[in-house]
């Protein structure tokens, strides 16, 4: 996803613009300011210094892990909150976008699986994708009128609610 592609820039070159990710990432200058400014908002990166004038150059924030947790903990929880920020969005503005995207996919499932079989239809999902996947450094291999499309996939054991812990004792 483009907030890994994001993180990922800012450790290999260390400061970045909207406009230099876009052009390293292959997306719009635009849609890498909306994620960079997201990342800053739930404290991965900050502004770094610059000169004025209009270019924003950020760079990954100095985290304190023993404080904040493991950072692909951290991560896994800002993925989270933004996959469901995106998708109240959506909710919020379908009726705005042409009539032949105004729907979804959305799907959810329940099987009953072994530690291992939830590996395994995780990594069947991922192969599925990879067709689609370089799509996103490589805009000239996208087919007229695609757009990015959020796939999101939990896999997770259901936990019991509290109350049926207390029925069985």
């Amino acid at each position: 996803m483009l907030r890994t592609a994001l993180l990922d820039l800012l450790a290999e070159v260390g400061t970045v613009t909207a406009t230099e990710a876009a052009s390293r990432l292959g997306y719009s200058s635009g849609l890498c300011s909306f994620h960079l400014r997201q990342l800053a908002r739930h404290g991965f990166i900050e502004e770094a210094p610059h000169r004025g004038g209009r270019a924003r150059p950020w760079r990954l924030k100095q985290r304190t892990l023993a404080a904040d947790g493991p950072m692909e903990e951290q991560f896994g929880d800002l993925a989270r909150g933004l996959e469901d920020e995106s998708w109240q969005r959506w909710l919020g503005r379908r009726d705005e976008v042409p009539s032949e995207w105004r729907h979804d996919e959305a799907f959810s499932a329940v099987a009953y699986l072994t530690p291992e079989e939830m590996s395994r239809v995780a990594n069947v999902i991922r192969r599925a994708l990879e067709p689609y996947q370089d799509r996103g450094q490589r805009p000239l291999a996208r087919p007229d009128g695609a757009r990015p499309v959020a796939l999101i996939t939990r896999l997770f054991p259901l936990l019991p609610h509290p109350a049926d812990d207390a029925d069985r004792g």
